[in-house]
């Protein structure tokens, strides 16, 4: 997940906007953590559930990276509310479809996959206790836009 980020961020630019979709443990702040170093930017990158939006800065004069996490917020007004600069910078939202799409006229929806545990409704044949971070994933990666 981390080398798909690192490979995708040196090819974002300001206005950019990422939204970022799957299960916990799927990957969602791995992939933001190699994008981060793609774009160049100040880390640590870490998960932003509990502060809701972190700014990295760039280091090497490219657009700084926003790092939100939608996930406790209940609609798009909410997020509009954080006055992230969408436009000077490059936005990962995760947990944001439904909610940060009309932060940008086009964005990007990656939706993360991992394998989930026999009762969980998907594949029966891996336990949970087997699923660390080296388990495979599905990554989808669409074009959205109005």
């Amino acid at each position: 997940m981390e080398a798909l980020g690192r490979a995708i961020g040196g090819g974002l630019e300001a206005g950019d906007v990422l939204i970022l979709t799957g299960p916990l443990g799927a990957g969602k702040t791995t992939f933001t953590r190699g994008l981060a170093e793609g774009l160049g930017v100040r880390g640590p990158v870490q998960s932003p559930t509990f502060v809701l939006a972190r700014t990295h800065p760039s280091l090497v004069g490219r657009a700084p990276l926003v790092h939100m996490d939608a996930y406790r917020l209940g609609s798009a007004a909410e997020l509009d509310d954080l006055d992230v600069d969408a436009a000077g910078s490059v936005v990962v939202v995760e947990w944001g479809r439904g909610i940060a799409e009309d932060l940008a006229d086009s964005w990007w929806d990656i939706e993360l996959e991992r394998p989930v545990g026999a009762g969980a409704g998907a594949r029966d044949d891996v336990a949970d206790e087997d699923l660390d971070a080296d388990a495979p994933r599905v990554v989808t990666i669409r074009r959205g836009g109005r």
